[in-house]
């Protein structure tokens, strides 16, 4: 892989690996729809096929197949090559590359993570802001309840 491809591959792909189901798809997301042939995905991403089956035996992704057992890649799985060859030519090994994808996933979970806690944050804000005003009309209604309660008590 080319320095130049391996700079644009780094640029288009945020790394990690890709989230698969039990039966290894991806869900409803059309980029994780298995549709390339091995052969396919290795000539798009410039690697040879033995290769991309070392891969999936080193666990770095986890193709679709077809009910003959078929490997078909998807968009995310070639993504997937793209940055382990970047990897590979910054000098990682193979263990590396795993490491260093498991690491992006986490990390673009737990970034996910904090997005939704900080819309929960804001959320629960809001709701404090409702509670403030609600506890101010209380203690309002309160005082007028306690100067009615002196005057009908003769007090005031």
């Amino acid at each position: 892989m080319a320095a130049s491809d391996g700079e644009t591959a780094a640029e288009e792909y945020d790394g990690g690996l890709a989230a698969s189901g039990a039966d290894g798809t991806s869900g409803g997301d059309p980029d994780s729809r298995g549709v390339y042939a091995i052969s396919v995905a290795a000539e798009l991403v410039g690697t040879g096929q033995q290769n991309i089956r070392q891969y999936e035996r080193k666990g770095l992704l986890t193709p679709d197949r077809t009910d003959g057992g078929t490997r078909r890649y998807s968009e995310s799985d070639l993504a997937t090559l793209r940055r382990i060859g970047v990897l590979l030519d910054e000098g990682l090994n193979l263990a590396g590359v795993k490491l260093v994808l498991e690491l992006e996933a986490e990390n673009r979970g737990l970034s996910e993570d904090n997005r939704g806690l900080v819309e929960h944050n804001e959320e629960l804000r809001e709701d404090n802001r409702g509670l403030t005003e609600h506890n101010e009309e209380l203690r309002a209604d309160n005082r007028g309840l306690r100067k009615d309660l002196k005057r009908a008590r003769g007090d005031g």
